[in-house]
């Protein structure tokens, strides 16, 4: 699932991230970070940086530092869900952090539950929703893409807990398990067709959550989702203000408005 605001902070921003990964290394990178330097190493490895070359111990832990050879520090991070937003490589432009809270949030996806995602793109989604204790199984079309997210699955630690499929979800369903799913998560061009679908394939009080870039589409969410039978179908448009404080006072940023799409949450009942 992802969504159509493509951030780019600025940070300097490496990774080690396809060390090892043909030999499954399953070893869970951590962040070094110094100002506005970010690297991301496996525990063993070695990163060259402009301030010299850093050894990174077997044993390190959340907390430590880390100087480079030539006496440089950096601190230690564990690496945490909102980072994988910054660290995934991308196929397009994932999904944000405040929307992903907005789908957990409204869903209560938690540890054990089984979740169907379609539209996978870079799978932040699907990352999140798997540290969050959830199985996930997730559809992506491009075989490309999809190879790409089982990479960054593995990079976020979850690559046990998120199965990524290539192929059209709608051409799949003989393969999905009726009743099964706790909750359904949408992204895809056809996502009115797979609502349809939504009643068979989930739980009793299973949730369904669409994000739609247009509105065009997020109607046709809405009226099939209760046309099929499914209740407390809300939609809503996902927007953000940064607030501003300097010298002169306090107010939200004059900058664009921070829309990012659209947000439909329907419950089977």
């Amino acid at each position: 699932m992802s969504g159509d605001e493509n951030a780019d902070d600025g940070t300097d921003t490496e990774t080690e991230a396809d060390a090892g990964a043909e030999g499954g290394d399953d070893r869970v990178p951590v962040l070094l970070v110094r100002d506005d330097r970010e690297y991301l190493v496996k525990p063993g490895g070695e990163q060259g940086t402009d301030l010299g070359v850093l050894e990174v111990p077997e044993d390190v832990q959340s907390g430590d530092t880390i100087e480079t050879h030539l006496g440089d520090e950096f601190h230690v991070r564990q690496l945490r869900g909102p980072d994988l937003f910054h660290q995934f490589e991308r196929t397009g432009a994932p999904m944000v952090p405040r929307d992903i809270g907005l789908v957990m949030g409204e869903t209560g996806i938690a540890r054990g539950d089984r979740v169907l995602d379609a539209g996978t793109g870079t799978g932040v989604l699907a990352a999140m929703m798997a540290r969050a204790g959830a199985s996930v199984v997730t559809y992506e079309r491009d075989a490309e893409f999809a190879d790409v997210a089982r990479e960054n699955m593995a990079l976020g630690g979850v690559e046990d807990a998120v199965d990524v499929r290539t192929g059209d979800v709608l051409e799949h369903l003989d393969d999905l398990e009726s009743s099964s799913f706790d909750v359904c998560t949408l992204d895809t061009g056809d996502a009115p067709a797979m609502v349809e679908h939504a009643p068979d394939l989930l739980v009793d009080g299973g949730f369904l959550a669409v994000y739609s870039p247009f509105i065009e589409s997020t109607r046709a969410v809405s009226e099939t989702a209760r046309e099929v039978g499914l209740s407390d179908v809300t939609t809503r448009e996902t927007i953000q203000r940064e607030m501003q404080f300097d010298e002169r006072g306090s107010r939200p940023s004059t900058a664009p408005v921070g829309h990012t799409g659209y947000l439909t949450i329907a419950r089977n009942e």
